[in-house]
């Protein structure tokens, strides 16, 4: 181990909002009620009690970070460092040492020793952003490290062992990924001891209102303010797609708040209100109109299965269709 006291860049931790608590149905920014989302906290719950390796899969946006680092505050390593390294923001050529560290000497301009983020996790955790970024060549001797817990810093030639829980996280597709070369197949089932699959806000129905709430709750605590919503803004809330997801509903009602006198007017505020999604009440679905008709088709088909709490054959009988073709457009989505 090293004898001075390098610390982790800015791609270190930040600092929570604020941590889990499944009685308020929260994980740090994380809030809601909505079945997926308690899925997850029990998810979260159950792994941490463990030093399993973690893979975590979302949309851009959607809070990978805040889930690594829950899952680390609630793990028996929650006194020791929460490292977390964007591998997309590290040159190829510069993150072997990053991760592993380097000798003095070992290249132009290493002045004196450096510790990388594995040695700064130790007896921690290590949370491994946009893993499918990492080059290739760097995914075998990650792949290494975490079956020997052992590497050699860059211009080394002794080992050093590590203790470090690692979490990992991706926003694109496993399979794809492997197929097309960006990440290894022993890789991912190496990360993938525990998948864990965050939703997307579109997914999480009366969340996104909840969150936008508490959003603006922060906002108005934080300046001493009374501010609301307009009515309309409560309905694009409800029927926006989000593709940003939490990081976007989030930034959208800070700039409709620092815009707002007193009433928030979420409509301004977003460059896209195309992206609409079907709203569902009761047994019914709302569309907008100039909705795609293939988009309506798989709205419908994907409410009816809920409806039918999964039930294939119920639901082709209730659209009118044979099981075989609704099995092909379960495929195609």
């Amino acid at each position: 181990m090293a004898g001075h006291d390098d610390e982790p860049s800015s791609n270190g931790r930040p600092e929570p909002e604020m941590t889990f608590d499944k009685s308020l149905n929260q994980l740090g920014i994380l809030k809601g009620t909505s079945p997926v989302m308690k899925q997850l906290y029990q998810q979260v719950e159950k792994v941490a009690a463990t030093d399993a390796t973690v893979l975590l899969v979302g949309e851009s946006g959607t809070g990978k970070e805040v889930i690594a680092d829950a899952i680390h505050q609630e793990s028996a390593r929650k006194d020791e460092a929460f490292v977390a390294v964007n591998c997309g923001a590290i040159p190829a050529h510069l993150i072997e040492a990053a991760l592993f560290g380097h000798e003095k000497g070992s290249f132009t301009g290493a002045v004196r020793q450096h510790i990388g983020y594995f040695e700064h996790a130790s007896r921690g955790t290590l949370f491994l952003d946009e893993i499918t970024e990492m080059p290739v060549d760097m995914q075998v001797k990650l792949l290494r490290v975490l079956e020997s817990g052992c590497f050699l810093r860059v211009g080394g030639d002794d080992e050093v062992k590590v203790d470090v829980r690692l979490v990992a996280a991706t926003n694109r597709d496993l399979d794809a990924a492997v197929k097309d070369g960006s990440l290894r197949e022993d890789l991912m089932y190496r990360l993938a001891v525990f998948p864990i699959r965050i939703p997307p806000l579109r997914e999480r129905g009366a969340d996104i209102e909840l969150l936008a709430q508490h959003f603006l709750q922060l906002l108005n605590d934080k300046e001493h303010t009374e501010k609301v919503f307009s009515r309309a803004s409560l309905d694009v809330i409800r029927s926006y797609s989000w593709p940003g997801n939490v990081r976007e509903l989030k930034n959208v009602v800070q700039r409709a708040f620092i815009l707002a006198t007193d009433t928030l007017n979420i409509e301004e505020c977003i460059s896209d209100l195309s992206t609409r999604k079907p709203t569902e009440h009761e047994g019914y679905l709302n569309f907008f109109v100039g909705t795609p008709l293939a988009d309506a088709q798989k709205e419908i088909i994907l409410a009816t299965l809920k409806h039918y709490s999964g039930n294939k054959r119920l639901t082709a009988e209730a659209l009118g269709i044979s099981l075989k073709t609704l099995y092909n457009r379960l495929k195609e989505y």
